[in-house]
């Protein structure tokens, strides 16, 4: 009887703290409000061509899977945007990108982008699905892997 009491009055006892570790509603809003506008920073980095802005924004573990499916690394791509090879005249993103927020420190956006210009030295122009996922770092928000993949017009 005396064990089953303690792990009751333990359970009693932690359960506020367990709670508390759950992101409100409001610490999501924050978030998402924070992932937007780094999404913004790395738009305008990559048009830009900003590598010190780009090597803050990506993850030393970074992953870019472009529109033709190849799989690029943090320092591939950084190389690709000071030679030039990728050179982005115009990133148009949609309005009404959604965003999700996981356990506060973990983000996954998906909206459709409008590119013109080139990516690892291809012409890339069109519409694009985007899929972009954030992990919260002691240094804040940095992208951890992106997708882009050609919306096929009907």
């Amino acid at each position: 009887m005396k064990p089953l009491l303690l792990a009751g009055l333990i359970s009693f006892v932690a359960s506020p703290f367990a709670l508390s570790q759950t992101p409100s509603s409001t610490d999501n809003k924050t978030a998402e409000q924070e992932v937007r506008a780094v999404i913004e920073q790395y738009r305008t980095a990559l048009m830009k061509r900003d590598t010190a802005a780009l090597e803050r924004i990506w993850a030393d573990d970074y992953t870019f899977i472009n529109a033709s499916g190849t799989v690029l690394t943090k320092a591939e791509r950084l190389a690709n945007a000071k030679s030039g090879a990728t050179n982005l005249g115009t990133i148009e993103s949609d309005p009404n990108m959604k965003i999700r927020v996981y356990g506060g420190d973990v983000a996954i956006a998906i909206s459709r982008v409008t590119i013109k210009g080139q990516y690892s030295g291809k012409a890339t122009s069109g519409q694009f699905q985007s899929s972009i996922v954030f992990a919260k770092t002691p240094s804040g928000w940095q992208l951890v892997c992106n997708q882009i993949t050609p919306v096929a017009l009907p």
